[in-house]
């Protein structure tokens, strides 16, 4: 396991929590190499307005906290808001969210972010965690809603190269849909085993307990982490 702490989990020490924020999350996977879409965690409405004009529209409007770790089921479905495309959406976005954290007793920021078609690609998970059995394990699969439905994952104990990524990604039964299913643009399998690698180096250097990337769209242009959730070892 390193001995350099990367700064979002020494942050989250600091602070006493084992659940990094979204954006914590997404910082981590930056520093292995892994896309993430723009973003900008924002404190109040105003800032997200302002977040959503320089980042482009459409944009997807989520709550930022580390009390909340499945944001589409919160508060009725307010804590995710895909594809605004103005002003007013926006607002009306975060005043949802940061009324319903309000009314809950929750501390939290709102998370703007840019809004990617995910008609153009796969969802795939890719993740990683601690077993007590066997140490770090990374696993991938078809992800976004079907991950539950189907359970097509394939498991490797980490670390592992991007050679072993890949037949991972080969064995499952979802293979198809990446190399170009009925006429589609296959995806870019070596940038999706380069990610899966690296979740993997990740699960394997730092105390992480589980670390979940759900959905990495996968496509011809490259794969980018569209969610990610991390919880660290307890002391």
């Amino acid at each position: 396991m390193s001995d350099a702490v990367p700064e979002p989990i020494e942050s989250a020490r600091a602070d006493g929590r084992e659940t990094l924020t979204e954006a914590e999350g997404k910082a981590l996977l930056s520093s292995v190499g892994v896309e993430t879409p723009d973003f900008e965690v924002c404190a109040d409405v105003g800032e997200a307005v302002e977040a959503a004009e320089r980042i482009g529209y459409p944009v997807v409007v989520k709550v930022s906290s580390p009390a909340v770790t499945h944001k589409s089921d919160w508060a009725g479905g307010v804590g995710v808001a895909v594809g605004l495309d103005s002003e007013s959406a926006v607002r009306d976005a975060a005043v949802a969210i940061f009324d319903a954290a309000d009314e809950a007793g929750v501390a939290a920021d709102v998370l703007v972010e840019e809004a990617m078609d995910v008609e153009r690609g796969t969802e795939v998970i890719v993740g990683g965690l601690r077993d007590p059995s066997f140490g770090p394990v990374v696993l991938t699969g078809l992800g976004g809603v079907f991950t539950e439905i189907f359970e097509d994952t394939s498991h490797r104990i980490a670390p592992i190269d991007r050679a072993e990524a890949r037949s991972a990604i080969e064995e499952l039964q979802s293979a198809p849909l990446l190399s170009g299913y009925r006429g589609s643009e296959p995806a870019d399998v070596d940038a999706l085993a380069a990610a899966i690698s690296a979740v993997g180096d990740l699960v394997s250097d730092h105390p992480i307990a589980e670390l979940d990337v759900n959905p990495v769209l996968a496509s011809s242009d490259g794969v980018i982490a569209l969610d990610a959730l991390v919880v660290l070892e307890e002391r």
